[in-house]
């Protein structure tokens, strides 16, 4: 990492740092993490959907999730986070490009969800057997056509997307990590607005900690220190508008004396295009479109990201099926 600098001692109250993942070193433990709060990018990919709160919760949970585990990584492409159940909520996507383009969507069932809330209005805790049922959690690193595609998939064990998430780290002979996740929407002058948050520890090799001759006793104890103290934050301060991210890592690793690295800033930014769409079209045969067209005959394709709709009469599709003789 560059440009690294020691956490102020003074608080700002307009340091107001939403969309963005705010990278932190912890070099008396050997420890290194990263803060992600979400906010006004999650009002735009949820808001416009209408989702159920027992939907947009899972969701907003996970796209922070995904912007966490993205931002530890170094890649030039897309990394992309599934959920795929037997549940209520069939299917949770969520991807962020490495130049910061974020997006998500979910598909469910209305009438197994009602079933499975009971009557509540929202997820209840430990919501992931309840919602989604059995089934996977994906992570995949797409760097283009000339490179190797990475993914790692885990069964979804837990009673949270942080359970699963932890999974996934164990199973996958990681560095030890530590993850806590925070989402609530409130409602302000009519309009739904989201607040989601991400706070993540992992254990660093020896030699990039400069710790190669501490005692594997001593390390061990590091690391559950830091543990302890990422735990300790609330949900109230994570999702703390008036707290800045600098500030409440001081607030939580003040001992520790954080350092501080640039950050990564993240928008709600969905990549389709009437091009991708044609792409998509012209690999079908002209017949197979039929399901497709709307009363006036048009073949309508919807981006299930954004909404955005793709409109082609009979012309449009000559032209497609033209340029792919």
């Amino acid at each position: 990492m560059s440009g690294s600098s020691e956490v102020p001692s003074t608080s700002d109250p307009k340091a107001t740092d939403w969309d963005r993942a705010l990278p932190f070193q912890l070099d008396a433990l050997g420890v290194r993490g990263r803060l992600v709060r979400l906010g006004p990018a999650l009002d735009a990919i949820i808001e416009r959907h209408g989702y159920p709160l027992a939907v947009a919760r899972p969701l907003a949970e996970a796209m922070t999730l995904c912007a966490a585990l993205a931002t530890s990584l170094k890649y030039d492409g897309i990394f992309t986070l599934q959920i795929s159940g037997d549940g209520p909520i069939r299917l949770l996507v969520t991807d962020l490009t490495s130049d910061g383009a974020l997006r998500g969507y979910a598909q469910f069932d209305s009438w197994k969800l009602a079933v499975a809330l009971g009557g509540l209005s929202e997820a209840p805790e430990g919501y992931v057997p309840r919602l989604f049922g059995h089934g996977r959690l994906a992570f995949t690193v797409d760097q283009g056509q000339h490179t190797q595609r990475y993914q790692g998939v885990v069964p979804l064990e837990g009673g949270t997307l942080t359970d699963c998430a932890h999974t996934y780290f164990r199973q996958s002979e990681q560095l030890p990590t530590g993850i806590k996740i925070a989402a609530r929407r409130e409602e302000r002058d009519g309009t739904g607005h989201w607040r989601a948050a991400a706070l993540t520890v992992q254990q660093m090799p020896e030699f990039d900690a400069g710790r190669i001759d501490v005692d594997p006793e001593q390390r061990e104890d590091d690391w559950r220190k830091a543990v302890i103290l990422m735990a300790s934050a609330t949900d109230a301060e994570m999702l703390d508008p008036k707290l800045a991210s600098a500030q409440l890592l001081l607030r939580l690793f003040h001992a520790e004396r954080p350092r501080v690295f640039e950050r990564r800033i993240f928008g709600a930014r969905c990549r389709c295009s009437r091009e991708r769409i044609d792409r998509v079209l012209r690999a079908l045969k002209r017949e197979e479109l039929s399901d497709l067209r709307d009363t006036s005959g048009r073949v309508v394709v919807k981006c299930e990201f954004c909404s955005t709709e793709y409109a082609y009469d009979d012309r449009d599709l000559d032209r497609i099926y033209a340029s792919a003789a």
